[in-house]
């Protein structure tokens, strides 16, 4: 066994270490997903793609349109060009036209010079000659990016920064070119995973000796739901997985190791607390209680010193260099997707300590769950999550005697302290399944602790059989048999929802959306989903680059503007910030003054706008586009026969309803999609309910039309759908419009989809209400047929 006092890295040791990390890789990178994942991976991964070469696939895509009587003759395409003075090579059709139109808009653009003058007196002479430049080529269907030949671009990461996690997925790109961005990363982060399992094991050879129990802990931690659902994908919870794995194995080393070799480990522990505190904050809830016990372990055997404490400080604040990375980045403000302003102090620690998220918390506002109901729900995952078996071994872990009784100690405090204190800070509405899974994620840290715990049990307590009972073949052999089975069991259950190779959920659904908005558009982004996925396909993929992408969000911080403004041409920014609350402040705008400065462009919202600005209702409207809105000046004339006839196929959407689980970003992508369908057909209802005359009944009879042909589209739908129908029914039988079968027909369809919608929504608030309009109805059903009967 190599757990007694000596530093000596044994074979047994690093043969089990390098066996759990093969067969842990072998399990992990089958499963990678090859596609974009959903969350903050599509930030994460564009951040990378912009710091290799500023957007290579954008930079030399042309935007071609379609050869002469091609079907959809005229629309985009994105066809790689090595430069502009390819584009004849790329665009054949296009070699003699773009040409011509070259000089014809030459000569217009010198007259919109003049009037952009007259009308923009307080733009600054240099924007102004940027924005002209840029409407200049793409009415002859060239990007900006051709004119620029860009170098390597320097970019931050969202709070707070992840400056390694960003170098290693650009790395990633650089060693596997033949693979998408994405695939590339999510294959470095499965890579990752099996590292960090390989450390949990290294951990407990140190601490119990090569055998069963340092198997137990890696491999229980790998195959476990959490750990392997986001070792698949573009996450930096694999690399803090690693760190944490690397902590362990460095403090397992302190402990057992001679008294020569114990400062050389604190100082390599040292320096791994501070790069890991590069990564992930939440790493300080172990970093400091190790910190702690090793100075009070070097004091008591009398190796420590001022001179220690200091060089100790210099190799943990030499962990952090990585963070100049982020100065130096925003300095430089060469990549069109960055995050914050690091080239100030306050910028710095702005980002640094994640203010703008709130720091030490998840969410900028305060959520209602308690402590308890946290702690709670952390208790029913690993209930869930885990065999009971090796959750009896955790506790042996903690109770069964042995010589490095202090470090189990240790591991305790730890976990204790992390499940409290993340408990108290993390201010997410759990009881909201998409909320749960962003939590759930962070258990992965104590997760880590349970497993070191279980395998240091499971090596104490057959280790301790041997030695009273004998028999040491048949002890060793019950082990390795307990330690295979539970992690073929763990394996056989969570493969299936861990398996994320033929998931394209999210990426198929950026490329619809941007495959839906016209030429030229601005997309205003809300939330992850949108944001992130449509930011990979366009800068990273090269995906549309005619189009601008706007986030609503980083659009009210102040250095949104004045960073990335210049990376977005042909947008308009009336002020330095969006403050939808004070905008008539100086330097701030409201989002009808951006819409008002952005007519030449169509605008979309996609998902939605941003709460607390109104401003916009007074001269705009908007007008659904599938997961978008259209925002529109509210003179313009609405068809709704053609609008209705534009969004009918809008998207090729084939995955079922309900088919993801709810707390994954697949089900928020595919929900959309869902409601995307009925989007039209509840507008054109909205609409009639505030018009009068014979084009509310006009609205109403396409409204019931449209929903008439989804709903019989499908079996399984939106519980929505029903109540939605039902009122449809009900709205046109009043407006006077009968429609196909007459009052009898509407009648009925209103009672079938009111109590379908009842059967499938139990908590409907308004459930009684409903019940007495279908009771109200089942009466002027029966009222009518009498009538019918008694003839005239």
């Amino acid at each position: 066994m190599e757990g007694g006092g000596t530093w000596t890295l044994g074979g047994g040791t690093w043969t089990l270490t390098g066996v759990t990390v093969a067969w842990v890789a072998a399990l992990y990178v089958p499963c990678v997903q090859k596609t974009l994942p959903g969350g903050d991976s599509g930030e994460l991964i564009t951040t990378a793609c912009e710091l290799g070469a500023g957007g290579d696939l954008a930079a030399n895509c042309c935007d071609c349109r379609d050869p002469p009587g091609a079907p959809g003759s005229g629309a985009p395409q994105a066809t790689l060009c090595r430069d502009a003075d390819s584009r004849d090579s790329c665009c054949p059709w296009e070699g003699e036209e773009v040409k011509e139109v070259v000089v014809e808009e030459e000569e217009e653009e010198e007259e919109e010079e003049e009037e952009e003058e007259e009308e923009e007196e307080e733009e600054e002479e240099e924007e102004e000659e940027l924005l002209l430049q840029d409407e200049v080529l793409e009415e002859i269907g060239i990007g900006e990016e051709v004119l620029v030949q860009r170098k390597a671009s320097r970019v931050v990461a969202h709070p707070p920064g992840y400056p390694i996690f960003t170098l290693l997925a650009r790395l990633a790109m650089v060693l596997l070119p033949s693979l998408s961005p994405a695939h590339s990363v999510n294959l470095m982060c499965s890579l990752l995973g099996a590292l960090a399992s390989g450390a949990l094991c290294f951990t407990v050879c140190k601490l119990s000796g090569p055998g069963p129990g340092a198997l137990l802990a890696g491999g229980a931690f790998a195959v476990s739901r959490l750990s392997w659902q986001w070792s698949t994908v573009a996450e930096v919870f694999s690399l803090n997985n690693l760190f944490v794995g690397l902590i362990f194995s460095l403090t397992a080393c302190f402990q057992c190791a001679k008294a020569s070799l114990r400062m050389k480990v604190a100082h390599w522990g040292a320096l791994c607390c501070g790069l890991a505190l590069c990564n992930q904050h939440t790493l300080v809830l172990y970093v400091v209680p190790i910190a702690l016990w090793v100075l009070y372990e070097l004091d008591n055997r009398g190796q420590l010193n001022l001179r220690v404490l200091g060089t100790l400080g210099v190799c943990f604040t030499a962990g952090f260099l990585p963070y100049v990375y982020l100065p130096i980045s925003s300095y430089h403000n060469t990549a069109r997707w960055s995050w914050g302003d690091q080239t100030t102090l306050s910028g710095f620690l702005t980002h640094l300590l994640r203010t703008e998220y709130g720091t030490f918390s998840l969410a900028k506002t305060e959520g209602s769950v308690t402590i308890a109901a946290m702690l709670w729900a952390q208790l029913h995952h690993w209930y869930a999550d885990f065999p009971i078996v090796l959750l009896v071994l955790c506790g042996l872990g903690l109770l069964s005697p042995s010589p490095n009784r202090s470090v189990s100690m240790l591991l305790t405090a730890m976990l204790l302290l992390y499940s409290l204190f993340f408990a108290w800070r993390a201010n997410l509405d759990i009881s909201r399944p998409l909320m749960l899974g962003v939590v759930e994620r962070f258990w992965l840290q104590s997760d880590a602790v349970m497993c070191v715990l279980a395998g240091i049990g499971l090596g104490g307590r057959y280790t301790g059989l041997m030695s009273r009972l004998g028999h040491r073949w048949l002890w060793r052999t019950s082990g390795w048999v307990i330690t295979v089975a539970l992690l073929a069991y763990m394996a056989s259950s969570n493969y299936r929802e861990c398996d994320q190779s033929q998931n394209s959920v999210v990426e198929r659904f950026g490329t619809q959306i941007l495959a839906s908005v016209p030429q030229r558009a601005i997309i205003l982004t809300r939330g992850d989903l949108p944001g992130n996925s449509l930011r990979y396909l366009h800068y990273c993929q090269g995906m549309r680059p005619d189009i601008r992408l706007v986030d609503q969000e980083m659009m009210t911080y102040p250095w949104y503007v004045a960073k990335l403004k210049s990376h977005h041409r042909g947008v308009h920014f009336p002020g330095r910030w969006w403050d939808p609350v004070r905008s008539e402040e100086k330097g701030t705008f409201s989002l009808e003054h951006f819409l008002s400065n952005n007519l030449h462009r169509p605008v979309f919202a996609c998902i939605g706008l941003t709460d607390g600005d109104p401003s916009w209702e007074r001269s705009f409207t908007r007008w659904p586009l599938g997961v978008c809105d259209h925002l529109v000046p509210a003179h313009t004339h609405f068809h709704p026969e053609k609008w209705a006839q534009r969004t009918r196929h809008l998207y090729q959407w084939s995955e079922p309803h309900n088919s993801f689980h709810p707390s994954s970003w697949e089900h928020v992508a595919n929900e959309e999609m869902w409601q995307a369908r009925m989007k039209t057909a509840f507008f054109l209802y909205d609409l009639a309910e505030g018009m009068q005359g014979d084009g509310k009944a006009r609205l109403y009879q396409l409204s019931y039309t449209l929903y008439k042909e989804i709903v019989e589209a499908y079996s399984e739908y939106p519980p929505n759908w029903d109540k939605n129908m039902a009122l449809a029914c009900e709205r046109l039988l009043r407006s006077g419009l009968q429609g196909p079968g007459g009052a009898d027909s509407l009648l009925t369809c209103s009672i079938k989809h009111f109590n379908l919608y009842l059967k499938k929504d139990r908590q409907e608030p308004q459930a009684p209400a409903i019940r007495s309009a279908i009771a109200h109805m089942v009466q002027e059903r029966e009222r009518l047929r009498q009538n019918l009967r008694r003839g005239p």
